[in-house]
């Protein structure tokens, strides 16, 4: 979709605004309304020299009409950048609005929380600010969360994923928890402790997240089966941190990331009213899919309908999920 073509943005604002989405259509194109909005949630502590990489592909990126940073009180002119660049978006044009949202440095999971519950528009994504995930890559998370997907996660070890910056205890503590997590939520998952997510708004409330800290990319995993939503893996390639060093603790944030699955996996589905099932209940499995894989892999809209009302027909009780395994497996 061109920028010629897109209208993004009205007066400087996202195209939706929290609470007003209907109210808002009155400033798109008949083009416009075809298209689904797209948010970044992008968390930061001390990333400004790794933002000067990131910001500027996000914001030529013609996927997003929205960028929420959370920045956790940086010292080291991060909030500034940031506060700069969402400055300029005020400034209407074919680039996408920047907001920055400041809190208390509580953690990771306290971070994506803030900005997920801030985001306006109908689709999230979400990466790391170290420029390790590119975000060439988001067309084909949305692809699949426009397919009918609510809950798309990168795999390093999908065909044509990959990771330059994983040390060997960190791959092999990976793979045991990811192992771990097969068994216990019965699952074909590659890759658990990653953080290249997409997500549609609608099923943002259902996972119920309460994490603070790194375990809120399992937590997000899990409980998109607890909630019975239709999940998606797709491959992924992680470069190097760019600058700067990691916040990650391999044995502190793997030992809550092992606390949290095994505690989740017996508290039964979050949404116990409509999937009619109790802690014993079947689980829905992932799917895998590569890019060529998208259009015999989904099920295809009913007549009439738009493919991207899809998500809200597609959510499938724990047990329907279960035998509804049509992906590439």
């Amino acid at each position: 979709m061109s920028s010629s073509n897109r209208t993004a943005h009205a007066g400087g604002v996202p195209r939706t605004a929290a609470g007003a989405h209907s109210d808002n259509l009155v400033n798109l194109t008949e083009h416009g309304r075809r298209w689904r909005t797209v948010t970044a949630v992008v968390p930061t502590l001390n990333e400004r020299e790794n933002l000067e990489w990131l910001l500027p592909r996000l914001y030529a990126n013609e996927e997003l009409d929205e960028i929420v940073i959370v920045d956790g009180e940086s010292s080291d002119g991060t909030r500034e950048l940031a506060a700069a660049y969402a400055q300029d978006s005020l400034v209407p044009g074919p680039h996408p609005v920047v907001r920055l949202i400041s809190q208390p440095p509580r953690g990771k999971g306290a971070a994506m929380r803030e900005g997920l519950a801030a985001a306006t528009c109908d689709m999230i994504i979400m990466l790391d600010a170290d420029g390790s995930m590119d975000p060439e890559e988001f067309g084909a998370f949305l692809a699949l969360l426009r397919r009918g997907y609510q809950f798309v996660k990168g795999t390093r070890y999908g065909c044509g994923g990959g990771s330059d910056d994983l040390t060997g205890l960190r791959r092999l503590g990976n793979r045991a928890l990811t192992w771990l997590a097969n068994r216990l939520y019965r699952q074909h998952w590659t890759d658990l402790c990653y953080g290249y997510v997409a997500v549609h708004r609608d099923a943002v409330d259902l996972l119920g997240l309460r994490s603070t800290g790194f375990e809120i990319e399992t937590e997000m995993c899990v409980n998109a089966v607890r909630a019975g939503l239709r999940i998606a893996e797709i491959a992924s390639h992680e470069t190097e941190r760019r600058f700067g060093v990691s916040n990650l603790n391999t044995w502190r944030d793997g030992w809550r990331v092992l606390r949290t699955m095994v505690r989740l996996r017996f508290a039964g589905p979050l949404d116990a009213s409509t999937s009619g099932a109790g802690a014993g209940a079947p689980l829905p499995v992932a799917e895998h899919l590569s890019p060529g894989a998208l259009t015999a892999s989904v099920p295809q809209a009913a007549p009439g309908a738009a493919a991207e009302d899809a998500p809200d027909r597609l959510r499938l009780s724990w047990r329907a999920a279960a035998l509804s395994r049509t992906g590439t497996e």
